[in-house]
């Protein structure tokens, strides 16, 4: 499928579950897998606006697949665990709007292997949410967010998370040239990705 049709069965079924969680449980932590995500999340973010229950630090774009991607082949090409290798991804989920920050990619410590399966993806996320939510601190992941760090309203960067969901979002960081490059060529396409999902929602009946 390509994003467009991608987008097509999923914009729906995103807002009507999203409209559920406005109407029922509108204090829930939404953690939006479903691509394409720099479309949904949009989507997610208007409908919980109309519903006058909007929160931007409730709301996540998983995009931990593209990171455990990154620490996979960084850490093939060097020779290390992927579980110990650190690469944050910034920008979106699509593309040329996946920016993996080789130059500030750390070896941590830690054992296991990653895969590159979209449920580990999601449950590493999850697990990591829960665990800022239940005290644990020091908790960073990358999502896309709600942000005021590019001109995009919403980009992916490190977040440090916590009880209520975002504490602090980290940023870009210092990128190399060649990065500041990816960044300002993902822009376009970023904001054509979020403006649908804004119109999609707009043009709701």
């Amino acid at each position: 499928m390509t994003r467009d049709d991608l987008f097509n069965t999923n914009a729906t079924i995103v807002a009507t579950l999203v409209d559920g969680c406005a109407r029922h449980c509108p204090e829930a932590m939404i953690c939006v897998i479903a691509n394409p995500v720099n479309s949904t999340i949009p989507i997610t973010s208007e409908v919980m606006k109309k519903h006058g229950v909007y929160n931007p630090n409730r709301v996540f774009g998983v995009t931990t697949l593209d990171i455990v991607r990154a620490n996979t082949f960084v850490a093939e090409l060097k020779g290390l665990d992927p579980a110990r290798v650190n690469v944050p991804v910034i920008g979106g989920h699509a593309g040329k709007t996946i920016i993996p920050l080789i130059s500030q990619c750390t070896p941590k410590a830690g054992a296991g292997s990653a895969t590159l399966s979209m449920a580990y993806a999601g449950a590493r996320f999850t697990f990591s949410l829960l665990d800022a939510m239940n005290g644990k601190e020091g908790v960073v992941e990358c999502a896309f967010v709600r942000s005021e760090e590019t001109e995009c309203k919403y980009f992916s960067t490190p977040l440090l998370l916590g009880k209520s969901g975002i504490e602090k979002n980290l940023g870009l960081g210092k990128l190399s040239a060649f990065e500041e490059q990816l960044v300002a060529d993902a822009i376009g396409e970023l904001k054509g990705s979020i403006k649908k999902g804004e119109d999609f929602v707009a043009n709701m009946k």
